[in-house]
Order: C-alpha cells, then sequence, then structure tokens
C-alpha cells in the first residue's frame, strides 16, 4: 500500500544512456568505414590496396616501400581498436542503464573510449566522439533523485 501511495520511480540515466548508445553506433560505423578505405573491399574499383604501385615516383626507395606496408600493417590493428572502443562505449552506456548505482564506473568507460576511438575510428565519424563525451558526462553527474523520501512521524506539542 505504502508503495502505491509513492509518487516517484526509480529514476534511471535515461540521457546519459540514449547519447552513449548512439555514440558506440558511431564509433562502429566510423571502423568500419575506416577499415573499408584503408584496408579496401570488394566494391571498390581500383581494388582497394593491391593497385597501388610501391616502386614507381617518391616511393621508389627501400624506405619508401617499407613504409607503405608499415602503415598497411597498423591500419588493421587501429580498426580493431576502433571496433573494441565501439563495443566498450555500447557496453558501458547498457551497464549504465542497468546498473544505473555505478554511474561513476560506468562514465568513466564511456568517456575514456569514446576519446580513445579518435585512434581507431576518426572519433567514430567525430559525431560518436561528441555524443560519447556528453553521454559519459552526464553520466558522471547524474544523480538518483528519484527515491521516495522515508517519511517519519513528527509529533508536534499541542498547547491548551
Amino acid at each position: 500500500m505504502d508503495r502505491l501511495n509513492s509518487m516517484s520511480v526509480p529514476s534511471k540515466p535515461v540521457a546519459a544512456f540514449a547519447l552513449s548508445l548512439v555514440a558506440g553506433v558511431f564509433i562502429l560505423l566510423g571502423s568500419v568505414v575506416m577499415s573499408m578505405f584503408a584496408l579496401g573491399f570488394p566494391g571498390m574499383m581500383m581494388g582497394g590496396t593491391e593497385s597501388m604501385q610501391v616502386g614507381t615516383g617518391m616511393t621508389g626507395s627501400m624506405m619508401g616501400g617499407m613504409m607503405v606496408s608499415w602503415m598497411l600493417g597498423s591500419v588493421a590493428v587501429l580498426v580493431v581498436f576502433g571496433i573494441a572502443s565501439g563495443i566498450m562505449v555500447i557496453l558501458g552506456a547498457v551497464m549504465l542503464y542497468t546498473r544505473s548505482a555505478e554511474n561513476h564506473l560506468w562514465g568513466a568507460i564511456i568517456l575514456a573510449f569514446s576519446l580513445v576511438s579518435i585512434l581507431g575510428s576518426m572519433g567514430g565519424l567525430l559525431v560518436g566522439l561528441v555524443l560519447g563525451m556528453l553521454g559519459g558526462i552526464l553520466a558522471l553527474t547524474w544523480t538518483d533523485t528519484g527515491k521516495p523520501i522515508q517519511q517519519t512521524g513528527v509529533t508536534l506539542p499541542t498547547s491548551a
């Protein structure tokens, strides 16, 4: 009966959750776009990186050829880094919503991996970076104001 009379519902950090979830999706999308342009994909007209001629022009030296192969190897690592960042931001958003009492932990995770996404997915096309930072900051500053206030019995002295 007491539950029916309370006007408050346990609140959740909905704005931080929504912003962080969308940020994680953009970060994953940025990783996919980065991998398609850097590593090539089947629909490209030129065939991706296979058509690059390493022995011509400025890359004719031995160092130029080594630099191209080193850069292509590091792009794959950065793409994996971007995908991991997107997954961690999405996981942080879901955990923030389900375990809202631990909002400082999940907000810090969202904020950190949103910043790290600059390396692996161009910051989620920059949109993911901005939304993730906003979501992380909102999660860090969120307080649960929906808790019902305990009613205490107060007796007032009556003087006749």
